[in-house]
């Protein structure tokens, strides 16, 4: 897909994305049944908590741009590139999504200043959405890169207990057959 068509996709993901987060009348919480976080209704969140909320929102998405930027410089190194292309591929969705979080966090301090609440609700969804897109491309870079199969902490220990009724010795070094003492009759009763 081209990177100009990806980014024309962006709004029609993100207004259906809106329109699953702004309650579809089910009373169950878009995404609970799929182990999605919650995303709260923007109607209950006041308009100063709507701005810092989304000033916060932002702070997180250009961190998951820098650290994805340092898994594609990673991905480059190893010259791995199914790794690379993996990588490349949630960047640029990470980029465009965050060029609509920030103009909608532009657009929601606007409609907070006009006291706009439709328009602010709007603009609020559209920048936690996307946050939450982002947290999700961020994750699938790690899967591209590898690193949950192998992250370990520092501080891990693994015990082994071995079982009590397994035989001994080497089973990769298999003991000599027995000698053969006593010859087999022939195969054939003609010899």
């Amino acid at each position: 897909m081209s990177r100009s068509r990806a980014i024309a996709l962006l709004p029609v993901l993100l207004v259906a994305g809106l329109a699953a987060a702004q309650g579809a009348g089910t009373g169950k919480a878009p995404g609970s049944d799929k182990g999605m976080p919650f995303l709260e209704k923007a109607s209950g969140v006041k308009d100063p908590e709507k701005l810092e909320r989304s000033s916060q929102a932002l702070v997180g998405m250009r961190t998951a741009l820098r650290e994805v930027l340092e898994k594609l410089e990673e991905a480059r190194r190893t010259k791995d590139v199914v790794k690379l292309n993996c990588v490349n591929q949630k960047l640029t969705q990470i980029k465009g999504l965050l060029r609509i979080s920030e103009t909608a966090d532009v657009a929601l301090q606007e409609a907070v200043t006009r006291q706009d609440s439709t328009s602010s609700e709007h603009e609020f969804t559209k920048v936690m959405i996307a946050n939450q897109k982002v947290g999700q491309l961020r994750a699938e870079t790690e899967e591209c890169i590898g690193q949950l199969a192998f992250r370990t902490d520092e501080n891990l220990s693994v015990e082994v207990e071995e079982p009590q009724d397994l035989p001994g010795g080497d089973p990769t070094r298999p003991g000599a057959p027995p000698d053969v003492i006593i010859r087999p009759p022939p195969a054939s009763p003609t010899l």
